[in-house]
């Protein structure tokens, strides 16, 4: 098979990697059905209530040495950035131990920052090019990514984060006292020195950019089915179709890019996937009376703080829990208090929307790029954790390579499913 070789690919989830996925596939000349059971980008979706963040920064994975000390806090601290449900514990412990062991040496990390860099130190430019070309340009916007913090020690205390940056490429201006007033007047005067990574960009409305990015393939040629996949039809090893909820899709390929639910999906073709859900949260205040010149990340909430069309929106925290477990809103409210602590104006607001949705992760911090391997014919395109949204695109173009049979722009070993064997 060659690039000018047409086939029917099934592209399994509507999110922002299935949608960069079939549009990229439309592009490269194959016909493509996308399987999405709900309204893309709608709030089922953990491409709608993300932080918003393109951030090239975003290489740093959430397991680092000496993390195991605090796991005990995590259990016992239901407020903390991330937290662990006591029930849940038992059927996590295989994960968290994965988990652990995958950022147990710096050695480990920096490897992990590399690969993942690969994949999102262009994303701003990336993301750029795809929504002019949706003609939705106003989509993206290039204002820069402030990281916040009460002094100069506090930003050294992640000393080993910002030099794994910079050993990757990154580079940032540090800014401190008034200039850091007149560049984001309403920032608490608790806050003293930033980082401005001047090259990150952000998504003015994730969800509604998803839905672009769906309609703009639908226009190019992709036919998009509202069903639920759930299995495949193999014939002596080759793929013959998608099963579904309501009957076989027949296609030549597959694309398994169903976020959360694919680790099923996976397990179908004989590819065990250690995948869980960091169950993060966001909430919006419609009438903030302020408006950020740019996104912030505050150091001491490590949350994102972008402004959308709902208002004014934090996202974070990390819980982990089963998928299907009831939310715990008082995350919700941890985000609202660190709201209302960075910015003096919030003091009297409160939220007018909260929100709930599964960033699909795998222990190793690194998504599952690559074919399956019970039947080549389906690619993997999942686990992305935090950083779904930057490396959309760039996915898009490894899968897409992976179907066509042509060259990868990147070595993508690390993110087969073997690895996991």
């Amino acid at each position: 098979m060659n690039d000018k070789t047409t086939r029917h690919v099934a592209v399994i989830g509507g999110g922002i990697i299935g949608a960069c996925c079939a549009l990229a596939l439309v592009r490269a000349g194959q016909r493509v059905t996308l399987i999405e059971p709900e309204t893309p980008g709608g709030t089922q979706a953990a491409s709608y209530g993300n932080g918003a963040f393109l951030s090239p920064a975003s290489i740093i994975p959430m397991s680092v040495p000496g993390l195991w000390k605090k796991v005990p806090g995590y259990l016992t601290d239901p407020t903390g950035p991330l937290t662990i449900r006591w029930r849940y514990l038992p059927r996590l412990l295989p994960w968290l131990a994965r988990f652990l062991y995958a950022g147990h040496s710096l050695k480990k990390v920096r490897r992990t920052a590399s690969i993942l860099w690969s994949l999102v130190h262009d994303s701003p430019d990336r993301h750029a090019e795809l929504a002019a070309s949706c003609a939705r340009p106003e989509m993206v916007r290039r204002d820069g990514l402030l990281y916040a913090y009460p002094d100069r020690a506090a930003f050294a205390q992640e000393a080993l984060s910002w030099s794994l940056r910079r050993e990757n490429g990154l580079t940032w201006r540090e800014i401190a006292g008034e200039e850091l007033r007149e560049i984001e007047p309403a920032l608490a005067p608790s806050y003293s020195f930033a980082v401005l990574v001047e090259s990150g960009a952000s998504c003015t409305d994730p969800g509604a950019y998803v839905a672009a990015v769906v309609a703009q393939a639908v226009a190019e040629g992709a036919e998009l089915v509202r069903t639920k996949a759930d299995g495949f039809h193999i014939v002596d090893g080759k793929l013959a179709g998608v099963r579904t909820t309501t009957g076989t899709l027949a296609c030549d390929r597959a694309v398994v890019a169903a976020g959360i639910r694919s680790k099923s999906l996976a397990g179908a073709l004989g590819d065990t996937i250690p995948l869980e859900s960091e169950r993060g949260y966001h909430v919006e205040i419609a009438s903030p009376d302020i408006a950020l010149r740019r996104p912030v990340m505050p150091s001491d909430g490590k949350m994102s703080n972008v402004m959308t069309p709902g208002g004014l929106r934090a996202a974070g925290q990390v819980e982990l829990a089963s998928v299907d477990a009831e939310p715990d809103w008082r995350r919700a409210n941890i985000l609202m208090d660190h709201l209302r602590r960075t910015y003096p104006q919030l003091a009297t607001k409160n939220a007018t929307a909260r929100w709930i949705g599964h960033r699909p992760s795998t222990p190793d911090g690194l998504p599952v790029i690559g074919k399956a391997k019970g039947c080549g014919e389906v690619v993997y395109a999942f686990g992305h954790g935090h950083i779904g949204l930057s490396a959309a695109p760039r996915t898009a173009e490894i899968v897409t390579s992976l179907i066509c049979d042509t060259l990868a722009p990147i070595d993508t070993s690390a993110f087969a499913a073997s690895r996991f064997r």
